[in-house]
């Protein structure tokens, strides 16, 4: 069961999120506020931090002491896990660069990527770098809901329910879920760890560091972070860069069901690969052939499941390795391999190790609870299970590929209210906010992000890129994108309005 569980959580840090912004002013008030007790003591990292990368050279960790109740200052302090890669050009450097690589995930390794996929030289110079592991999740003070292998298997992406019963089974495992999460030794933890939260922790690094703005870069669930912060600190946001972004929201319910869209606008890329390559797979000679051949063989795994040495590939698995394995297009070949074993009803080969491989037991808790944590606290969920069983019946229909597991019941339907509202995404504040966005993502597809242009309104500026799969910059070769979020970090200036850059990577 354990290869399972890490490749399962392995595609789960997705979010997505296509509900309407609404536009606020705001003020910072006392309660957002807090100066650091102390400052970040500097130290060498760990050597597994980078999760299998490189450190770079002069990166350096630490930790930070932070309110875990910012309305109570000087109550009980948690650990804030950061990272710093600094500047080696001072003549160059502008300030910093808060860091987050979605998830939500630990972000203190962060950096790693960033060097090791390219970040431009003249960023690195310009700004230290700084990452963190948001609050409860890594070495960041930990949460835990005590989670089995078994609760852990989809992570937490909820399976695709054929049926209104396999909604109710759900929901009887969602709810006790989250009553483990409520009675867990870190449950005293559970009202304050949010996103509202976790932009207060940033704006406490800014101040341990001494500066008075921070520049920003986020990706996925790091997007909806981002525009928590520009939106409750304006006046101390330099420039933002939003990658594969969600809706205003963030994960929510609505997010979840936009799976089922992201998916209907990624897979035709993965049908044409496989249809192009029949003489390799014979999985069908058109597009349309192979996606007849999906919802085909999910149906014939959901009567009768092959079983593996390590797991058994049912319908819900095809459906949720489908979603995670069409995220990057080096991943198409793997999962055409998966479409050809299970068709000749045999297992698949073995899938490469996931983001969590090396993680122990507790760490694979922490990142699923912490999860839940975070976006179960971030916005208000249905309730009601006939409302989820009558979603998934229509989404069943509408979106055939994946639209029954977006709509399906998770913890966050039995999770206490939230002690405070969360952050409603505005347009209050000055324009310095870059979107970067891929048209066919299946995890925070294009309708979502359009619906955060909205609610950012004049703040922002978006440019597309005639790809698929989940991240632009510095994770696929669009030089008219990534040549886009370069020259704002750089600059600090916006196009004057949203462009599109096609597949040629030429601007239009």
């Amino acid at each position: 069961m354990r290869k399972v569980v890490t490749i399962a959580v392995a595609v789960a840090a997705v979010a997505a999120a296509t509900v309407s912004g609404v536009s606020q002013a705001r003020t910072v008030t006392a309660a957002d506020t807090a100066t650091p007790k102390q400052g970040i003591k500097w130290g060498e990292c760990d050597k597994d931090v980078g999760d299998g990368l490189p450190l770079p050279e002069g990166m350096q960790c630490g930790t930070l002491k932070v309110p875990l109740d910012y309305q109570r200052p000087e109550g009980r302090m948690i650990d804030v896990a950061v990272s710093r890669l600094p500047s080696k050009n001072p003549e160059k450097r502008r300030g910093i660069l808060l860091t987050n690589p979605g998830g939500p995930s630990p972000g203190l390794g962060y950096l790693a990527f960033l060097v090791t996929a390219k970040l431009p030289q003249a960023v690195l110079d310009s700004y230290d770098l700084v990452g963190f592991d948001p609050r409860g999740m890594g070495r960041s003070t930990p949460v835990k809901c005590d989670l089995t292998e078994e609760q852990q298997f989809f992570g937490n992406i909820p399976p695709y329910a054929r049926n209104a019963a396999d909604v109710a089974k759900r929901a009887e495992q969602s709810q006790q879920i989250a009553e483990q999460c409520a009675a867990s030794d870190t449950a005293w933890m559970l009202p304050y760890v949010s996103a509202k939260n976790t932009a207060r922790d940033m704006d406490s690094i800014r101040t341990a560091l001494g500066e008075e703005k921070a520049s920003f870069l986020g990706a996925s669930w790091g997007t909806y972070l981002g525009s928590v912060y520009a939106t409750m600190f304006p006046k101390r946001t330099d420039r933002v860069v939003l990658d594969s972004n969600l809706g205003p929201a963030g994960w929510d319910y609505e997010s979840q069901r936009l799976w089922s869209q992201g998916m209907d606008d990624r897979f035709p890329d993965f049908a044409k690969y496989v249809a192009a390559n029949h003489r390799e797979y014979g999985l069908g000679r058109t597009a349309a052939q192979v996606k007849a051949k999906y919802l085909q063989l999910a149906a014939r795994l959901d009567r009768t499941p092959v079983k593996g040495p390590d797991v058994v590939w049912d319908g819900a698995l095809l459906r949720l390795i489908t979603f995670g394995y069409t995220y990057g297009a080096t991943q198409l070949a793997t999962l055409a391999e998966v479409f050809k074993a299970l068709e000749a009803n045999q297992p698949p080969p073995p899938l490469p190790a996931g983001e969590t491989a090396k993680a122990t037991a507790a760490g694979v808790d922490n990142l699923i609870s912490a999860r839940y944590y975070m976006i179960c606290n971030d916005s208000h969920w249905p309730t009601s299970l006939q409302s989820y069983q009558r979603n998934v019946a229509i989404d069943r229909i509408r979106h055939p590929l994946f639209g029954a597991a977006g709509a399906n019941i998770s913890p966050c339907a039995y999770w206490p209210k939230p002690v405070e509202e969360p952050v409603k995404v505005g347009d209050n504040g000055p324009s310095n906010v870059l979107m970067v966005q891929n048209l066919r993502d299946p995890a925070t597809p294009l309708a979502g992000a359009n619906e955060l242009r909205k609610a950012l309104g004049d703040r922002a500026r978006m440019v597309t890129a005639d790809q698929g799969g989940h991240g632009v910059y510095l994770l696929n070769k669009n030089q008219c994108a990534n040549t886009a979020a370069t020259s704002f970090l750089l600059t600090g200036r916006l196009p004057e309005r949203d462009y599109h850059c096609s597949a040629d990577a030429t601007p239009r």
